[in-house]
């Protein structure tokens, strides 16, 4: 009876957090149009709406986070889950489990420290509405992600109360400082933490963890951790990280993507080495709207490769073909980690987008003839042009290729904010794939609203505890130590650069761009400036150079992704992808040497 209601409770809360995230998803899209629409008309618009849609980044943060963590999606190192009730026991997940509880219930704790804070000074973020309200979601979202991992990690009572006992006693530990006295705590701590990550520990754990350990040691209140999550994920710009997202989930569900093929097909497909072309362009387009290359070649992956069999193309170059064009995409607007950027080195969004048009249409050139060459080279015979099927495709996918043009007339033209402008893409695609298309039924939306707030929980509670992190680097002043070591070590501007690129590549393979553009840039930023790079070249560096760490041997991430999507070995993917990590490597090099292709447009 007892289990029933439990049950019954665990039930009522799923069906109340996926209500909550649909919810708050709606009025993150609609409050921005209705901004928009009263000012085209010049009527009243809705008080504070653009702080009370920054906060509900903050809403959609946690409770995609609650999601991930209930999923089991939550950003890892390894590809293990990390909550399996029906393992054996396992030291190394012990470990990990248990890392993963006492963070989040120190954590819990710091966020509440905070919220008890607000409440007793309150300020409003809009009309009797107190800046505590909206906080209120931080204590409760770790306390629930907390509860999950307790209830999750194992089936039995006995090993899970296992987890209390642990935290209970470095509670105590930690109440009476005695401990720093004969451990190192804070060395033995980054030890276990890394232990954890290598034993399926999220990703976020591992630096929120050497947060609390950081500033516990200086004496500091573990408060300031959640203080620079809500600084950071309440700026301006950052709604349009989940915004964009939803967009191209919605697209990624419709047949958005078979449609475009068909079109490129039929106007390049009498081209040697055409349909590869069209590869190139579409996987950087959904990669842009996604924010992700994983998942264009997840989502990609099953209608691609059969595509480049039937036409000839061997299996050894579609599937690096496909795997390293899952990473074209970042440096064309709407990029998430070109927004991430921007709010983490304080450089214009706007500005990171046109600076990154140039080398992101040098990238898919030298790809695409790269390919045209090896289409020429492995003698595919090239499908004839017909005017009239090309005519017929195109009108089919019109309202789909109207698409970027909304956005760049959004981003660049002034007419509308950046949040407003993710917000109509949104509207424009719901309608288009939902009523026009049909592809998309009504009651698929939640579902599709629903994985997409799961995603966004995963990046955004990286985004949070990393800047508590970067903060503390930032008091101990890591940087300047930094900087004051690269003056006397480097000796020139070219020199900083191949070590920032052999950096960047290394980094790209252990971290995902998310977590190291959060952490890393804080840090290399003062560098940048002290040699004479201009802040929006670097930016573009950075995420060129990151976009290629996804495909460095061996440890790349979407080296793994497109072994688990196509089913090879590593060495198999490793020779694959090969020729093209070279190609981009290049491309790389020219983007980084000669900042003309940077800051042309700038100037």
């Amino acid at each position: 009876m007892a289990n029933l209601k439990i049950n019954h409770v665990i039930n009522r809360l799923k069906w109340g957090e996926d209500t909550l995230a649909f919810v708050i998803f709606a009025a993150m899209t609609l409050l921005p149009v209705f901004e928009t629409i009263a000012r085209v008309f010049n009527t009243n618009s809705i008080p504070a709406s653009q702080v009370l849609v920054q906060h509900f980044t903050l809403w959609i943060g946690f409770l995609g986070a609650i999601l991930a963590t209930r999923q089991n999606k939550l950003l890892a190192l390894t590809k293990d889950p990390l909550f399996d009730t029906a393992e054996k026991p396992h030291f190394g997940k012990w470990i990990a489990k248990v890392t993963t509880f006492l963070v989040l219930v120190a954590l819990t704790w710091g966020s509440w420290d905070l919220l008890k804070v607000e409440m007793k000074y309150p300020i409003d973020i809009a009309p009797n509405i107190p800046r505590w309200v909206a906080q209120l979601i931080m204590p409760v979202g770790f306390g629930l992600m907390a509860i999950q991992v307790y209830f999750k990690s194992y089936k039995k009572h006995v090993h899970r109360i296992t987890l209390i006992i642990v935290g209970f006693l470095f509670s105590l530990s930690a109440i009476t400082d005695a401990i720093f006295d004969v451990i190192p705590v804070v060395g033995i701590g980054i030890v276990i933490l890394i232990f954890a990550l290598l034993n399926g520990a999220p990703i976020f754990i591992g630096l929120g963890g050497a947060a609390v350990l950081f500033f516990w040691a200086d004496y500091t209140p573990i408060s300031a951790i959640p203080t620079e999550a809500y600084r950071i994920v309440v700026s301006p710009t950052l709604p349009t990280i989940p915004l964009f997202t939803l967009a191209g989930y919605l697209l990624a569900e419709s047949k958005a993507s078979e449609r475009m093929v068909l079109v490129f097909r039929e106007l390049f497909g009498w081209i040697p080495g055409g349909t590869p072309v069209i590869i190139v362009i579409l996987c950087a387009f959904f990669t842009t709207l996604t924010g992700g290359s994983g998942v264009t070649i997840l989502a990609l992956g099953g209608l691609l490769l059969p595509l480049l069999l039937k036409e000839g193309y061997s299996r050894s170059f579609s599937i690096g073909l496909i795997t390293v064009s899952g990473s074209l995409g970042l440096l064309f607007p709407p990029s998430l980690p070109a927004i991430i950027y921007g709010v983490t080195a304080g450089v214009s969004v706007k500005e990171i987008f046109i600076a990154g048009l140039i080398p992101g249409i040098l990238l898919l050139i030298m790809m695409s003839v790269w390919s045209l060459y090896q289409g020429k080279k492995e003698k595919i015979v090239p499908k004839p042009f017909n005017l009239k099927n090309a005519i017929k495709v195109s009108k089919d996918s019109k309202w789909e290729f109207l698409l970027p043009v909304l956005i760049l007339f959004g981003v660049f033209g002034g007419f509308t904010t950046l949040v407003e402008t993710a917000a109509l893409t949104v509207m424009y695609i719901f309608f288009v794939e939902v009523f026009i298309y049909k592809d998309i039924k009504l009651k698929e939306l939640p579902r599709i609203v629903i994985d997409c707030a799961t995603l966004i929980g995963g990046v955004l509670i990286i985004l949070g505890v990393a800047m508590g992190l970067t903060s503390y680097l930032i008091d101990a002043q890591i940087p300047t130590l930094m900087l004051t070591w690269a003056k006397s070590a480097i000796a020139s501007k070219y020199t900083f650069l191949l070590m920032l690129n052999i950096f960047l590549l290394l980094v790209g393979c252990l971290m995902d761009i998310f977590s190291a553009i959060i952490v890393i840039v804080p840090l290399i930023a003062p560098l940048g400036v002290h040699f004479g790079i201009d802040p929006v070249h670097l930016a573009i560096i950075f995420i060129a150079n990151l976009e290629l760490g996804f495909l460095t041997p061996p440890v790349g991430m979407n080296l793994f992704l497109a072994a688990y999507r196509f089913e090879e070995d590593m060495p198999v993917i490793y020779s694959a992808t090969l020729p093209f990590f070279l190609v981009r490597l290049l491309a790389v090099g020219l983007i980084t040497y000669i900042p003309i292709l940077t800051l042309g447009l700038l100037n």
